[in-house]
């Protein structure tokens, strides 16, 4: 199976398409730039979302669904939001369909042509501010902490599975609040639950930090964001947490009365992650030999191996195994297939990723122990019987933090502190990564330096210390590094 993966040191995105397809996670549909999520890959999507939703609700925000369409109206109310979406935009503008006269299948119905367009959903803010006007009264009312689970369309012309697609899933939260404080507070809650499950679940290290204006999400005042980096040296935005200020509540007059009896705007958030998360987490993991899964999110944990096929005493003892397992709260599958042979299943397994192996044939069973294969560094053990359940839970905790161990090392070697020009240039040609540099703080210098380079300022990082110093470009004063890359 490993042969049909092309290593990543020849072609890091075939590698990336390879390991997508081969590992179960998605395949092309016929709707160009959509994708067919496969069971793999959305189990995967499950466990990433059940641990998001717990999180959110354990800080009081509870889940809620919006239409799929909003009135194109909508969208012309808050200026800076259109202007950054209506290139991505579908539109739907007839609700009906009838034969063609001439044999040809069907056709639009000219006679059914809606008074209003409607916009297939790109992002909620418009329709959900137009909902709070009507739930928001007063400050009795607020915070109004909701989220939804849903899909969304951008229409995009270059697409990859997961990375960047026309229809996508995601969770998007729209929050509003009292005072600036309290929005400003929730942006930044949102933001430390996005980097725990980041780092904790994905074993995914990130940088928290805040966009540029030119960077921003189309109608906040603030955008701040995790960034990660990708095994080619290529950043992945992971998530975004947006401050709002009064722009929406403003375009769609959603007053309330505060506690001095005066009306006022209300604040607002909104923030998401989406299904791009699972292209990161196959970047950041996975090997020339398939996909390596995080225990934290494996769909199956453990897959126990009957050596070499499923005999009635060897199916006894793993049935046995796999419940000690299972009463530890870890998913496992047994093997119980006839037809393939242990190294078919074996290449099988270490391609979906799942992080632990059990081998069990007659000499382990007189031998009294089980052979464990850990996926991420591909060690093998031999484990006594009685005590593979205790062994098994602690690998399954080691792993997953030898996994971010080494995802963070990467990360730390490359960031890269550059100062002069051709020193930029040479970093980004040669090593990749994040390159910590002076920016005169100018948009026009931002976008010359993409023009020039492809890379971007990926964030301003939160906890970076004011530096006094010269844009790497023009020269000009700068009093604090910025992060560049290329990215997806």
């Amino acid at each position: 199976m490993a042969k049909e993966i092309t290593p990543r040191s020849e072609d890091y995105s075939q590698w990336y398409l390879d390991i997508v397809h081969k590992a179960g996670l998605a395949d092309s549909s016929p709707v160009r730039g959509c994708m067919v999520i496969r069971p793999h890959g959305f189990a995967i999507w499950e466990k990433m979302r059940d641990a998001l939703d717990a999180m959110f609700k354990e800080t009081g925000h509870v889940n809620a669904y919006f239409p799929l369409f909003i009135p194109k109206s909508f969208l012309s109310r808050e200026a800076a939001h259109v202007e950054g979406f209506a290139k991505e935009c579908a539109v739907v503008t007839h609700y009906r369909l009838k034969n063609d006269p001439n044999g040809q299948g069907v056709i639009t119905d000219p006679e059914a042509k809606l008074e209003e367009e409607l916009i297939v959903r790109p992002t909620s803010e418009t329709i959900i501010w137009n909902t709070y006007r009507d739930w928001i009264q007063s400050y009795r009312d607020l915070p109004l902490l909701i989220n939804q689970w849903a899909n969304v369309v951008r229409w995009e012309m270059r697409t990859r599975p997961f990375l960047r697609t026309a229809e996508f899933l995601w969770q998007e939260g729209h929050t509003a609040h009292a005072s600036r404080e309290e929005a400003m507070e929730e942006t930044l809650r949102i933001l430390e639950i996005y980097r725990r499950f980041a780092e904790e679940y994905m074993a995914m290290p990130v940088i928290k930090g805040v966009k540029t204006p030119n960077e921003r999400f189309a109608g906040a005042d603030e955008t701040f964001c995790i960034e990660a980096l990708m095994q080619d040296g290529k950043a992945l935005q992971a998530g975004t947490s947006h401050f709002l200020g009064q722009n929406f509540a403003k375009a769609f007059d959603v007053l309330f009365l505060n506690k001095e009896n005066q009306q006022e705007y209300v604040w607002a958030t909104s923030w998401g992650v989406s299904t791009r998360l699972i292209g990161g987490l196959v970047m950041t993991h996975s090997d020339d030999d398939g996909l390596v899964l995080p225990p934290r999110l494996a769909p199956i944990q453990v897959v126990i191996v009957p050596i070499p096929k499923p005999i009635p005493a060897l199916m006894e003892v793993a049935n046995q195994i796999a419940a000690r397992l299972r009463a530890l709260g870890i998913s496992v599958k047994v093997d119980n297939d006839d037809q393939k042979r242990p190294g078919f299943k074996f290449a099988e397994y270490e391609m979906l990723g799942v992080p632990v192996r059990l081998g069990l044939g007659q000499r382990d069973l007189d031998a009294g122990q089980v052979e464990v294969a850990r996926r991420d560094t591909k060690e093998k053990v031999n484990v006594p019987l009685d005590g593979v359940g205790e062994y098994v839970e602690r690998l399954l905790r080691d792993i997953q933090q030898n996994l971010f161990a080494r995802a963070k090392a990467y990360l730390d070697a490359h960031i890269t502190r550059v100062d002069k020009w051709e020193d930029f240039e040479a970093v980004l040609e040669e090593k990749g990564g994040f390159i910590a540099a002076h920016w005169d703080g100018t948009t026009e210098t931002e976008l010359e330096i993409k023009e020039r380079t492809k890379a971007t300022i990926r964030c301003i990082p939160l906890d970076a210390e004011k530096e006094a110093g010269a844009c790497v470009l023009t020269g000009r004063p700068s009093q604090q590094r910025v992060l560049f890359a290329r990215a997806y």
